[in-house]
């Protein structure tokens, strides 16, 4: 199964509560921070709702990204 690189390139400061949460449960902390989720469609609406906050990369299964999006 295909896995998603997601890293937050854009502060959440000034942003809505519910931005700030859904960037929290993404598992992003700090700016450049990133985290390694399972490519489904609960995470990619996670991932539309706050995508001018984050860069997506698809990560191949040993590791290596394979494609920025």
């Amino acid at each position: 199964m295909a896995k998603l690189k997601i890293t937050l390139v854009r502060s959440v400061i000034g942003r809505p509560e519910t931005q700030k949460r859904t960037v929290r449960s993404l598992g992003l902390r700090k700016l450049n921070s990133f985290s390694i989720l399972p490519d489904d469609p609960t995470i990619r609406g996670q991932i539309h709702k706050v995508e001018h906050l984050v860069k997506v990369e698809e990560v191949a299964d040993d590791g290596k990204v394979a494609l920025e999006k």
